[in-house]
């Protein structure tokens, strides 16, 4: 593990897993929760990627990096999928008891936001922190209500996963030769075009981290009689966010609504309403096959289905900022650090009062072009 200036690493022992985690020398472990801020990060990558927010964030601010099991330093247990993704909030919930800690400011990024989501149904958190989240309604499979678009969830979960992919992770592959190697998908998806890093070889090694083991990624896939043929299996990581299995649009409905922070970029390859790696978005592009049409096998609108929720959460009394970042990708953190660490500490009161537990009614809405 490359670790920055200043970053430390250690496993804690939960009740469910050993558990990485990342932290910085300097900060205070009785940091209120007002001023802790915790950090989960997406699918195929681990807590390595928050390393420069870390850093980039008020000495004051305790701050704390998870990695999701499968992934980083914590155990590769199998996941059971038809949990959603509650091993995952189980398992930092367990995380957090043993540290101590109980409703802190959350940060989940891509699948992660889907953790943390799960995580504030079923815990108090201070606030929440979506960047570039899976939809509420999980990937892939759904209409922009959330409905299903078939009984078996066909073209979700592990079955989707490109072999070629999945291969490079359990080879460890670090070059760029191939479209499927990981560093080229980094640069293909993770990030909008332009971004460069004297630090890609960390978020390479990040990804790395990735448990392919069975049970993890990316999980099994049955046959389906719908196109494309395949449908979501019970285990592993991708069929974690099938639609019938997760669904946290109940958020709206919690009784002590925690301020929401979504900040999204208008370049997202993973998370978008023509998303590519959606496969009913491929078979309409005509890269996958014999797709059906748009009336059976309809591309998921990610973000509309993410702003209908979040919307009517603000309707049901909450308050949520949405920050748009024009020609950002699937990592804002990284592509605009400075913009984000500004809307992060403006969510937490680090700038300001310190954010009420139970936001006022009145709902606030910003959004941002630049």
């Amino acid at each position: 593990m490359t670790l920055f200036d200043g970053i430390t690493a250690r496993i804690v022992e939960t009740s469910r897993l050993g558990v990485g985690i990342l932290e910085r020398a300097g900060d205070d472990s009785s940091t209120p929760a007002e001023r802790t801020v915790v950090l989960v990060h997406g699918n195929v990558s681990s807590s390595l990627f928050w390393q420069e927010l870390m850093q980039d964030l008020p000495s004051d601010i305790r701050v704390i990096a998870v990695d999701l099991r499968g992934f980083g330093a914590t155990e590769h247990s199998p996941i059971d999928a038809t949990r959603g993704l509650r091993d995952f909030s189980d398992d930092l919930h367990a995380t957090l008891e043993e540290l101590g800690l109980d409703a802190v400011h959350l940060v989940g990024w891509s699948m992660g936001g889907g953790v943390i989501m799960q995580y504030a149904l079923d815990h108090p958190v201070l606030s929440l922190t979506l960047q570039a989240p899976v939809s509420p309604y999980g990937f892939g499979g759904t209409r922009r209500d959330g409905s299903r678009l078939t009984d078996d969830d066909a073209g979700t979960g592990g079955g989707g996963a490109n072999p070629d992919f999945v291969q490079r992770l359990n080879d460890h592959d670090t070059t760029d030769e191939a479209p499927t190697s990981p560093r080229s998908v980094f640069r293909a998806a993770y990030v909008a075009a332009g971004y460069t890093s004297e630090h890609e070889d960390v978020w390479v090694d990040s990804m790395l981290t990735t448990s392919t083991a069975e049970g993890n990624y990316p999980g099994d896939g049955v046959p389906s009689e719908n196109w494309p043929g395949f449908a979501a299996g019970t285990i592993g990581v991708l069929n974690t966010m099938a639609p019938r299995y997760h669904d946290v649009s109940a958020i709206v409905e919690l009784e002590r609504k925690p301020p929401i922070l979504w900040i999204h970029g208008t370049d997202d390859a993973i998370v978008s309403d023509g998303s590519f790696f959606d496969l009913n978005h491929l078979g309409a592009l005509g890269v996958v096959p014999e797709w059906p049409g748009d009336e059976i096998a309809p591309a998921q609108p990610m973000v509309s289905q993410t702003r209908d929720v979040l919307g009517a959460y603000t309707d049901a009394g909450g308050a949520v900022t949405e920050i748009t970042l024009e020609g950002v990708g699937h990592a804002p953190h990284l592509e605009r650090p400075a913009e984000f660490r500004q809307a992060l500490l403006s969510v937490i009161g680090y700038l300001g009062t310190p954010v009420d537990p139970a936001p006022p009614t009145e709902a606030i809405i910003l959004r941002s072009a630049d």
